[in-house]
């Protein structure tokens, strides 16, 4: 019987793939005076200055209502994706964020939508992360079209903010052309990682949406979608308000799966792809979101014979009331050289027990079920080169049973510098976490637009993946660069799991 025809979802990965016969020929020398800005700039607007509501995370609130809100949104912003230094680079100047981003390309653009606040009128508002300030373009209501346009979803009916994330596509593609929209989402993932644990801190709770009518959304935010796109939604839930704690709700809604598409040059990859993922503005062709189960509870999909299986029960990370989680997210850093020295049991333990098990930090006034897109299409792989206590080898990470489940028995570090297209991190760190899906079960579930929310969701853990590892005094540094297919046979990695993103651990070099 005939393979089904690839959708255009799986003909972009494997058309993105990097390849050792081929990178050479695709790849571009750049012109870093031609960078585009990572920044946008409005001409008209009012401003609302953030910086004097900056406040120390264990400061007391303002008593006063209106103060206390912009205190608590000017520090949900800042460690969201907001500045935290400024390197010299052969275009001048480059500004880190709390966010990592590959190539340091910040693509993300984040909206906040207000229904009408104490603090902030109804309107529309773009965070100006280079001077921390608000610019608000739009001042009428518009809290009606953001339910329109999001299919009426329940987390908008009693919250009175909304985050909107966009993607200024030409950013990244100038750089990492058509395979930049891997690297857009897995970069929004990262912030969307920061927004959930930046929420907890400041009493939100992001609720998230992925599902939303692109077309209207876009006009929403008055966006040329030839440039900018939205590709996510948070309404932002005020905890401190009784009416809008909102149970767990829907995130994802379905696209059609696109199998009849043109033959496409390089270069049209990206934009062909967007299109077709999103959604029309037609309610009526789209399910309610009543009706809509996601089961995101991660499932221990594989359980290989006679494999040795070790526990990766662990005492939880002490953030210290809040106070180091906001210390960690500011100062967060990706590490560009590794030791290859050996990490403890305990420590690679550690880092898991916080990306894949968040209910163990509830005692800490962390969100115990934050918001994913659906995490159960999402496989994690271990690669250990040096953990004490540890074989070497490749290991399955089953969250639901707790355990690490070897399914190759070697070290890899020449293969992982191979891999990773010969970056010593590959080499030298002491464990390699791979996330994976597969993707035709994926995109038989949710259509072509499951790619956004695998590479969301790929980036969000590995945002959670980088705060432990400095909690914990480690290096870490993601990696969206590899040659795709090779991963798989090297490391035993079942050929149905696509491989999303891959987060290296080890012990920092020092500068």
């Amino acid at each position: 019987m005939p393979d089904s025809p690839l959708s255009i979802a799986q003909h972009f990965h494997e058309r993105t793939k990097y390849n050792p016969k081929t990178i050479a020929a695709k790849s571009q020398s750049l012109d870093w005076s031609q960078q585009p800005l990572p920044f946008k700039e409005y001409k008209i607007g009012s401003i609302l200055d953030l910086q004097p509501y900056l406040r120390n995370i264990s400061e007391t609130l303002s008593t006063d209502p209106k103060t206390q809100q912009l205190q608590r949104l000017s520090d949900l912003l800042l460690h969201t994706y907001g500045l935290t230094a400024k390197l010299p680079t052969m275009a001048g100047v480059q500004y880190l964020r709390t966010a990592p981003s590959a190539g340091g390309l910040y693509p993300a653009e984040v909206y906040l939508i207000s229904r009408g606040t104490t603090a902030l009128p109804p309107g529309l508002y773009n965070y100006q992360c280079l001077t921390h300030s608000l610019v608000q373009f739009w001042d009428s209501q518009v809290w009606p079209e953001l339910q329109q346009a999001c299919f009426w979803h329940p987390a908008l009916e009693t919250s009175q903010l909304a985050i909107a994330v966009t993607a200024v596509f030409y950013r990244s593609a100038w750089r990492y052309q058509d395979r930049a929209y891997r690297r857009i989402f897995l970069d929004t993932g990262h912030l969307l990682g920061n927004l959930e644990l930046a929420a907890a801190l400041n009493d939100y709770r992001p609720c998230l949406i992925g599902g939303f009518a692109d077309t209207a959304l876009n006009q929403l935010l008055y966006l040329d979608p030839s440039w900018e796109g939205a590709i996510a939604v948070a309404a932002l839930a005020d905890t401190l308000e009784l009416e809008q704690n909102l149970p767990p709700l829907p995130t994802v809604l379905p696209s059609s799966t696109q199998t009849d598409y043109p033959n496409l040059p390089d270069g049209e990859l990206l934009q062909c792809l967007h299109q077709a993922t999103q959604l029309d503005n037609n309610p009526d062709g789209v399910p309610a979101w009543e009706s809509i189960h996601t089961d995101d509870t991660p499932e221990d999909k594989y359980n290989f014979p006679f494999c040795t299986k070790i526990s990766t029960v662990n005492p939880s990370i002490d953030w210290g009331n809040r106070e180091g989680l906001s210390r960690t997210i500011l100062k967060r850093r990706s590490t560009r050289a590794y030791t290859g020295g050996n990490l403890s049991l305990n420590e690679l333990l550690s880092g898991l027990d916080f990306t894949y098990q968040p209910h163990h930090y509830i005692h800490q006034e962390f969100d115990g079920s934050p918001d994913y897109f659906d995490l159960s299409l999402i496989e994690t792989f271990v690669a250990v080169s040096g953990v004490d206590g540890l074989e070497e080898g490749c290991y399955y990470y089953a969250p639901k049973a707790q355990e690490l489940r070897q399914i190759r028995f070697k070290n890899f570090r020449r293969e992982l510098h191979y891999l990773c297209l010969g970056q010593p991190l590959g080499r030298d760190a002491a464990a390699v976490i791979f996330h994976t899906a597969d993707l035709k079960k994926a995109v038989a579930k949710y259509g072509d637009r499951v790619y956004r929310y695998l590479h969301m969701d790929a980036g969000h853990l590995g945002q959670r993946l980088n705060l432990a590892a400095i909690r914990l005094r480690l290096g870490v540094s993601g990696i969206g660069g590899f040659f795709d297919d090779h991963v798989n046979d090297v490391l035993g990695i079942p050929a149905d799991e696509a491989v999303l993103y891959i987060t290296t651990l080890g012990r920092p070099a020092q500068a």
